[in-house]
């Protein structure tokens, strides 16, 4: 019996293997033992029984699209994007499109970026991520009338689409209709109440309109939110200046430096904010690792030679005033960028205290009250820097690294304005003080 026993159960145990062995080819063959690796974070797992399965069908579109996806999971790039051109070549769909395009967000190239998806939307014309999302990254490059028209079609498919509301309130916000943006972000603020950027772009609004304690108010929502968002600490130290409240405005520009240490700006308002608080040596400090930091903005040199030469060190004072100037040729010979008047003005009474005046290189401009309007935008700008106020809009409409992306070094286009800057002490009666743009302004108003 025993004998009879075991000699029935082997060939069972045989059958059992061998329907084992069946169902794990089958599983192979149809794909569905990749996505349990897949689901489980086992990419480098998952990619190994994907290749078989490529191995066994090699016209499949599911494989080749989740392979790239695991690969680019893995950031092997390359691979990925050569298993997603496959499944495109298979067959074209909306998924492996996004996938394309977010990986060449992730390596930091914008322009295949915009082609990909330029190529997707004309294959699903009706898809409204695709459509937002083309939309922001013509946002991000300042090609407003392109971006106004993909946000626009998104909109008309979907009056609800809360990401292409954000984002077209940002670009009226960026134009200076905070009323308008502010219509935009009620309507965000029913679908999405807890978006930091949503109460970041409001908050900036109200300081576009210098309600000050309401912009501080959202802002400080905007922070509970994302305590680590440095965009909203560095809003937050911008409208402390301005309140000329200089000891908050420290406390949360040096947070903001924690998070981003290599942005020339945020040391030079905390240049300024150290000025105001008396604290001379660390100002000068700040001010040297600004123009470290930052090769191309002429703000930062006008306004630490105006510090040195209040200091008594004109030597100083004309080496920077000199920086000053190269950078403003370079950028007056490279863009069309538009100088604040008020920080011409200083530009000229500083040279000529420096006795240099018959080498300015500014000649003060025609006040244009529509160019003023535009620059008393919410969100400063320098030449290496996105509008603040509404960059943060691609922050979360955008699940990509495209606004972390680092401009060469002589990329220039965005509209310059003036940051805070400092006043001569031989002449007292001038009211421009350590405040942002158009501060000087609300400053007298009061």
């Amino acid at each position: 019996m025993v004998k009879r026993r075991g000699q029935v159960a082997l060939p069972a145990r045989l059958g059992v293997w061998a329907n084992a062995s069946l169902c794990s080819e089958r599983l192979v063959c149809t794909g569905t033992a990749p996505p349990l690796r897949f689901l489980l974070g086992k990419h480098k797992a998952a990619t190994e029984v994907y290749n078989e399965a490529a191995k066994l069908n090699q016209k499949d579109w599911e494989i080749c699209h989740n392979l790239g996806v695991c690969y680019t999971y893995l950031k092997q790039f390359s691979k990925a994007q050569d298993q997603l051109h496959s499944a495109l070549q298979l067959n074209k769909h909306d998924l492996t499109y996004i996938m394309l395009g977010k990986i060449h967000l992730l390596e930091g190239d914008l322009d295949k970026a915009i082609e990909i998806y330029k190529k997707a939307v004309e294959f699903s014309p009706e898809n409204t991520d695709l459509l937002t999302t083309l939309g922001l990254l013509y946002l991000q490059l300042g090609v407003y009338q392109k971006a106004f028209e993909h946000l626009g079609n998104a909109l008309t498919y979907d009056p609800a689409n809360y990401k292409a509301i954000l984002a077209a309130g940002s670009m009226m916000q960026t134009h200076g209709d905070f009323d308008v943006a502010l219509t935009k972000y009620r309507v965000v603020a029913c679908a999405i109440p807890e978006s930091p950027p949503l109460w970041n772009n409001i908050g900036m609004c109200f300081f576009g309109k210098k309600k000050y304690v309401a912009a501080i108010s959202c802002l400080k929502r905007a922070n509970y939110l994302a305590p680590f968002d440095w965009k909203i600490l560095y809003n937050l130290g911008l409208v402390h200046l301005t309140m000329q409240q200089y000891a908050s405005a420290f406390h949360f520009l040096s947070a903001a430096i924690n998070f981003q240490p290599k942005m020339g700006e945020l040391y030079m308002l905390l240049a300024v904010a150290l000025t105001n608080l008396e604290d001379t040596e660390n100002a000068k400090r700040a001010y040297a690792e600004a123009v470290r930091l930052d090769k191309c903005n002429p703000l930062v040199n006008l306004n630490y030679a105006v510090l040195l030469y209040n200091q008594g060190d004109k030597k100083g004072a004309l080496a920077q005033y000199q920086e000053m100037e190269k950078k403003v040729n370079f950028l007056k010979d490279n863009s069309t960028l538009e100088f604040d008047s008020e920080m011409v003005e200083m530009a000229q009474k500083l040279g000529a205290a420096l006795q240099v005046g018959e080498a300015l290189v500014w000649t003060k401009p025609v006040k244009d009250p529509k160019s003023k309007h535009r620059t008393n935008s919410a969100s400063k700008s320098a030449a290496l820097q996105q509008p603040l106020g509404s960059n943060q809009a691609l922050g979360q409409a955008m699940s990509s690294a495209a606004a972390y992306r680092k401009l060469p070094s002589g990329a220039v286009g965005a509209q310059l304005t003036k940051p805070p800057s400092l006043p001569l002490e031989p002449e007292p009666e001038s009211t421009v003080e350590a405040s942002p743009t158009e501060a000087s302004e609300q400053k007298k108003e009061k």
